[in-house]
């Protein structure tokens, strides 16, 4: 199997040290184009892949080409290889906001398409990627994409019209995410706790906590309740996070995030 990168940004970096890690190809069966010689000679060394800046070379050879380019720059970078892509290929989107009817359109003819909404913590092998494919996906393909997100984190398949709805819940919920780990390290540090000391603290506790979620299978609130000891100091602070409106906070944030979304 041959996959393609066009654009070897962050993300892209990203999944190709995934791959390269859980040797699902070799590193030479990645070829990885951009425009940034710098970028792509930094690539070669670290993952032993090879480089390219032609986008038609990558797209020429790939049975998965995966497209790592800002969407604001998609439409023009498409336009310079679309005629190298094979139709036998899978192309993977990365773009947010970008539908597969728009993928096709740019491209000209049918092709297997798959629009994705990956996030950041791919970058630390502990991604959320949702896939959609469109109906000229076969199975076999939805199991190799699968598996290529599958090696920076989790990788699920929807439906097309709940991609805003996954673009609020992960693809920028880890903003969310990094602001409440600030605010709980201020908060350390407000009680005498060093500034690194606190990070790591909250960060900690934010990781074991999701793990504990996803490994045991409760439901949060159950996890929330073995927590909270009656007339204890957790149950006073969840008191006063109900009094001030986190949940619903969290809530309106995300249904803004989605609708935004929805808008681009």
């Amino acid at each position: 199997m041959k996959i393609g990168f066009i654009g070897c940004g962050n993300m892209a970096k990203a999944l190709i040290g995934g791959i390269v890690k859980n040797k699902l190809v070799e590193p030479q069966d990645i070829l990885a184009a951009d425009l940034s010689a710098e970028a792509l000679e930094a690539a070669r060394q670290t993952y032993g892949i090879r480089v390219t800046e032609d986008n038609r070379e990558a797209a020429r050879e790939a049975d998965y080409l995966i497209l790592a380019v800002k969407p604001q720059f998609l439409a023009e970078a498409i336009a310079g290889f679309r005629e190298a892509v094979r139709d036998e290929a899978t192309v993977i989107s990365l773009a947010p906001g970008k539908t597969l009817a728009w993928l096709e359109e740019q491209f000209r003819r049918p092709l297997h398409l798959i629009r994705t909404m990956p996030n950041t913590p791919a970058m630390a092998g502990e991604g959320m990627t949702a896939l959609c494919p469109n109906s000229r996906v076969t199975e076999e393909e939805r199991t190799g994409a699968e598996q290529l997100f599958g090696s920076v984190g989790k990788a699920a398949f929807v439906p097309e019209n709940l991609m805003d709805t996954v673009t609020g819940v992960s693809g920028s919920s880890p903003a969310y995410v990094f602001l409440f780990i600030e605010a709980l390290a201020d908060a350390a540090v407000k009680g005498g706790m060093p500034r690194q000391q606190a990070y790591a603290f909250a960060a900690q506790s934010v990781l074991g906590s999701a793990k504990l979620m996803l490994d045991s299978g409760k439901h949060p609130a159950e996890l929330k309740d073995m927590v909270c000891s009656p007339g204890g100091t957790t149950i006073e602070a969840v008191r006063v996070l109900e009094a001030k409106g986190f949940r619903s906070t969290v809530i309106e944030a995300t249904t803004a995030c989605i609708e935004k979304s929805k808008g681009m």
